[in-house]
């Protein structure tokens, strides 16, 4: 396939090594112009749970229209940064081009939908799947676990299935389901229960769960989160979301969330996609979200002052 990954970074250098080393052909598109530069001089490197690799031959550019059409654009951006990435790919690509968006949080979807037609949309979510970046061209695949990929609107279909089956031949543990929201919500609550208190108490996820006062915070930031997803209609495949929770985080105890790893390198979050949306959602399904609401305010205050 002709692969277009819109956004570079940590993750999305991941994906375009391993699917350009499986015999794709993939643009790598970012505005981070000396990564753009590296890959396109000396290939890309990727590091660690994948195992060690320079690819070369993968196609670099800081401008999507650098690539024409592509079969399949996988937007891995941060929140913010999907609205645009949908205008430029809706600028592209053709009537059976196919989009994937892999992204924390919720609204990813709406985001894209503002710039084109949902029809050919996908939605991923990626699982125990972390990375960061050594330099230019120099990725570090720090964990894989599972992604998995449905159709925005629901329905497990043969194309979905073939995207998939893309992933597992680059080495990707990959698998369709027929109800993708479901699983964006449930990794959603697990990322509102600890991004924000780990950001604002500088701790880790064990650190959140062994302290009391903390812990008591997180909870009420999941307890809302699974309140919203009710009234919208979502089916979660559990009935305690705090023993949900906990369990996500014990597994886990060591881990510092994205959105802690951006305020210590003095980057601003995607908390607008995280504890800020519960926010956004509890205004209009008519339900308080004081936990989320609290945290997102603390936040934005530290990120105001950011350079």
């Amino acid at each position: 396939m002709k692969i277009a990954i819109v956004g570079a970074g940590a993750m999305g250098s991941v994906y375009a090594a391993l699917l350009a080393d499986a015999g794709n052909e993939v643009w790598a598109i970012d505005i981070w112009k000396e990564h753009i530069n590296a890959i396109a001089s000396t290939g890309l490197r990727v590091e660690g749970a994948s195992g060690d690799r320079t690819v070369t031959g993968i196609h670099a550019a800081t401008s999507l229209s650098d690539a024409g059409a592509c079969d399949l654009y996988i937007i891995a951006t941060k929140a913010d940064g999907v609205g645009p990435a949908a205008r430029d790919v809706a600028a592209s690509m053709r009537d059976d081009s196919l989009v994937l968006t892999i992204q924390n949080g919720l609204g990813a979807g709406e985001r894209i939908a503002e710039h084109m037609d949902t029809a050919n949309v996908l939605l991923g979510v990626a699982a125990g799947f972390g990375a960061s970046m050594r330099g230019p061209g120099h990725a570090h695949h720090n964990s894989m676990s599972l992604i998995r990929i449905g159709e925005i609107n629901g329905g497990l279909t043969e194309r979905v299935e073939r995207i998939a089956q893309v992933w597992r031949d680059a080495g990707f543990n990959v698998k369709a389901y027929d109800d993708i929201e479901q699983l964006v919500w449930e990794k959603f609550i697990c990322n509102a229960t600890y991004s924000a208190p780990c950001t604002v108490f500088g701790c880790t996820i064990g650190e959140i769960l062994d302290t009391r006062d903390r812990w008591e915070i997180a909870k009420g930031c999941a307890l809302e989160i699974h309140a919203l997803g009710v009234a919208r209609g979502v089916r979660f495949g559990f009935d305690d979301p705090v023993a949900y929770v906990t369990e996500f985080g014990r597994n886990m105890p060591n881990a510092r969330p994205s959105m802690l790893l951006d305020h210590m390198a003095g980057r601003r979050s995607e908390i607008g996609a995280i504890n800020g949306m519960a926010e956004v959602l509890g205004a209009e399904l008519g339900i308080a979200t004081p936990y989320n609401q609290t945290l997102s305010a603390i936040i934005r205050d530290r990120e105001s002052r950011f350079g």
